[in-house]
């Protein structure tokens, strides 16, 4: 036996181990470093393949590639060496059409989208079941037999679909994301979302509540929102005559996510002594009601957010260091607006249709210009402040880019920024009007477009000035 080729059951084990009703595939290979791994992975594949061969490292990987051809390659990404992704990257360039399932134990977003690169069929995060991989095998063997079948299942996101539920975008980063929460959400392990104001992380947490398959309920807190002096009673709850006003007990909102997600949003902006208390809550799953002698136990998949940097906060000492390493499990990062442009025309034809539909009004027609302009504006406020220009407009009756100034860039031009404030809203109408007006290099039918209205609406605005003398 070749000392680099591993045992393998399916090979040469009894007959009911050489060959089954469920066989997925021929052959798998199973790349990783740890022993417990790749036996625990090689037992429970022999029944399901007619091969299972095991490596520890890319170059034992590549002599057993040489002496056989697998169906399947299951590879940890991190390798001492060479590391899962730049191997798989090689053999990729060499030719090899061979599905990859890649499993780690150290997941965030960058990693999920330099697997998608990496041409990866699935993503899976250590720990694992045994049936989630098989699970993950199955669709490939699947789509080794018939190409097109993914393809059929994949969501029309293209029209606005969500891919998870609420979140909606077609660019990489957003089908990683997506990918990512699909894997954690039935775990129990403390997710950590960073991001920008208006990027949607409360989206991403009630995604992973919704994905979790958990019985209770999604609650969720702002940190920032609540007085430092009431958030303990708000999250653990209180015993009557607990403090001042305390006429009742009352449950805290741990206990209202009993089998469920608490969000904790903005937890950057938690009291120091709170967050010492929220950690030995994450670390024991009890509470203790304030002014309350027992501790209960609660089942509650925590989830925070945040727009600081967490390990500058720590080392300001605004942050406990050991709670951030503890909410520090999974980080998944929310890009901003601007870094994910082609999926603005999906997300505004999403509220469109949306927010028609709620408030009883006509969708208004969108072309390829009204689209473009909406892609140059810089979108401070990201997601919600496109999604509050796509209402403010519907309100208005005018197209979405008439309602965040002329400029798409974001920045106001400079006749603009030296506009008086005491201008009426007529007045800022008018200047508006002709604006785009001149825009559109004195086209009326042009102009009325951008501005969506008819042209008769705005011949009849410009004949009122005229005769104004304005």
């Amino acid at each position: 036996v070749d000392p680099q080729r591993a045992h393998s059951p399916a090979a040469d084990g009894p007959a009911e181990h050489r060959a089954c009703p469920e066989t997925l595939g021929s052959a798998v290979l199973v790349v990783d470093d740890e022993p417990g791994i790749r036996n625990f992975l090689q037992r429970g594949l022999a029944r399901h393949f007619a091969l299972v061969d095991t490596a520890e490292s890319s170059e034992q990987a590549d002599a057993l590639r040489a002496r056989c051809h697998f169906d399947l390659v299951i590879a940890d990404i991190r390798l001492p060496g060479k590391s899962g992704l730049q191997w798989i990257d090689e053999i990729r360039e060499q030719g090899a059409d061979t599905h990859v399932i890649f499993i780690t134990a150290h997941a965030d977003l960058d990693t999920a989208i330099a697997a998608l690169r990496a041409g990866a069929a699935d993503f899976i995060l250590k720990p694992f079941r045994l049936e989630q991989l098989l699970h993950a095998a199955r669709r490939c063997m699947e789509h080794r037999r018939d190409p097109q079948a993914a393809d059929r299942r994949v969501p029309p996101d293209l029209t606005g679909t969500p891919l998870l539920e609420g979140i909606v975008g077609t660019c990489e980063s957003v089908r990683a994301l997506c990918q990512i929460i699909a894997r954690v959400a039935p775990m129990r392990s403390t997710v950590l979302i960073q991001g920008e104001s208006g990027t949607g992380k409360e989206l991403a947490a009630r995604a992973i509540h919704a994905s979790s398959g958990r019985g209770g309920s999604f609650v969720a807190i702002n940190c920032s929102a609540v007085s430092p002096e009431l958030l303990e009673s708000e999250l653990f709850g209180h015993v009557k005559g607990a403090f001042t006003g305390a006429h009742q007990s009352r449950q805290g909102l741990f206990s209202f996510a009993d089998g469920g997600t608490l969000f904790l949003d903005e937890i950057g902006e938690m009291p120091l002594s709170m967050q010492a208390k929220l950690l030995r809550v994450l670390e024991e799953r009890r509470i203790r009601p304030l002014g309350a002698n027992q501790e209960t136990g609660v089942d509650v998949r925590v989830v925070a957010a945040t727009h600081r940097d967490l390990p500058e906060e720590v080392a300001a000492g605004r942050f406990r260091e050991d709670l951030y390493y503890r909410l520090n499990v999974l980080v998944l990062q929310m890009p901003p607006l601007r870094e994910r442009p082609e999926d603005i025309p999906v997300l505004a034809r999403h509220f469109l249709q949306d927010l028609s539909a709620q408030m009883g009004v006509v969708m208004p027609p969108t072309d390829t210009w009204e689209m473009e302009q909406l892609r140059h504006y810089h979108w401070p406020g990201n997601v919600r402040e496109l999604r509050n220009v796509i209402e403010r407009g519907l309100l208005l009756g005018r197209q979405p880019s008439a309602c965040i100034g002329s400029d798409p860039r974001g920045t106001a031009p400079e006749a603009q920024a030296r506009e008086p404030a005491h201008l009426t809203l007529e007045a800022v109408e008018k200047r508006h009007i002709l604006r785009v007006l001149e825009a559109a290099g004195g086209n009326k039918s042009e102009a009325a477009r951008r501005l969506g209205v008819s042209r008769k609406t705005l011949e009849r605005k410009l004949h009122a000035w005229t005769s104004q003398g304005n």
